[in-house]
């Protein structure tokens, strides 16, 4: 028995909701430190790019422990999205809509 994959899914027009392990080290001033998370989810978000799907990432950033800090925004993740995949990547303020 094979292990299904991403690509074993009609994903074409759906919408696909993928955890993300985007807790990325950052400097003092917020710059990431370490893109790895990020360039090894590359490819799963890029494959549903190119076959029409309406992605929908979601992750984390620290533990604040059920408080909003400034300090632990996933911002700096979108902006490094964006620049990685050469398309606006937008950012939730709210996870609640």
């Amino acid at each position: 028995m094979s292990k299904k994959t991403i690509r074993d899914i009609d994903v074409s027009g759906k919408k696909v909701l993928v955890r993300c392990d985007f807790n990325v080290p950052q400097d003092e001033n917020g710059n990431i430190t370490d893109t790895r998370r990020i360039v090894g989810a590359l490819p799963t978000i890029k494959y549903l790019i190119e076959h029409n799907a309406k992605v929908i990432l979601c992750s984390h950033l620290g533990r604040p422990k059920g408080e909003v800090k400034k300090e632990f925004s996933l911002a700096p993740v979108q902006k490094e999205l964006s620049k990685e995949l050469g398309i606006e990547v937008k950012l939730s303020d709210d996870i609640c809509r």
